[in-house]
């Protein structure tokens, strides 16, 4: 084999690298704080009275957990234009990621919410407790603690998804890491080393994730 490696290019550009994953951690931070609550909010209106509400939710997330990803960046991006809205490519990233997250947070947040059993809310409703207080200490704490885990993993998937956001030129690592290889012709060397920086951009969430599970849904301790 005549190819000689040279990972002095990665050295060389290691600053547009960091750059590239500061981008990446503020694009997914963003879109995993908006699908968090948006999650909610659809996690809420599943359990409403609502008939037509309760359907118009399940639609949008069958749809959208039904559809590849990669699709429904291109709709939002090259097809919207069509009737008029036009975004950036980052607006257009977030709000992406955000609809794909929610979609499948809020199956999670669903199964949480239905694994709590509905002689506690009858308990809170006792005490006296207002029904959003019941909601919010009885319901969904418990239910949070339950799905954490899951939770967690899905937010590191919204996260290695947001590679895919490249494709449309919003500015994040595997973009970066594109422009790069156009630019040096040394595809192994920088694919491999960003390959290690989602590695440890997944470790870093994991730590901030542990940290958050630690300090306010832990069991306190006597």
């Amino acid at each position: 084999m005549d190819y000689v490696f040279d990972f002095g290019v990665v050295a060389e550009h290691s600053q547009e690298l960091l750059l590239g994953c500061l981008k990446t951690l503020q694009l997914s931070g963003l879109s995993i704080v908006l699908a968090l609550l948006l999650s909610l909010l659809l996690s809420l209106g599943l359990r409403s009275r609502f008939t037509a509400l309760h359907w118009l939710i399940v639609a949008f997330i069958e749809v959208v957990r039904n559809t590849p990803f990669l699709v429904q960046i291109f709709v939002l991006f090259f097809g919207l234009p069509v009737l008029g809205i036009r975004m950036s490519p980052t607006v257009a990233a977030v709000v992406a990621l955000t609809l794909n997250g929610a979609a499948y947070v809020t199956e999670i947040i669903r199964g949480g919410l239905e694994s709590i059993a509905k002689g506690q809310s009858e308990a809170g409703l006792a005490l006296g407790l207002r029904p959003l207080q019941v909601f919010r200490f009885v319901i969904l704490k418990p239910a949070l603690r339950a799905i954490y885990p899951s939770l967690v993993s899905q937010f590191i998937f919204l996260m290695l998804t947001s590679s895919i956001v490249s494709s449309i030129s919003a500015d994040e690592l595997t973009h970066v890491a594109a422009v790069l290889e156009g630019r040096t012709f040394r595809s192994f060397e920088i694919y491999f080393v960003v390959a290690g920086l989602y590695l440890l951009l997944s470790a870093l969430l994991s730590a901030v994730f542990a940290l958050i599970h630690r300090l306010f849904l832990s069991y306190p301790t006597r």
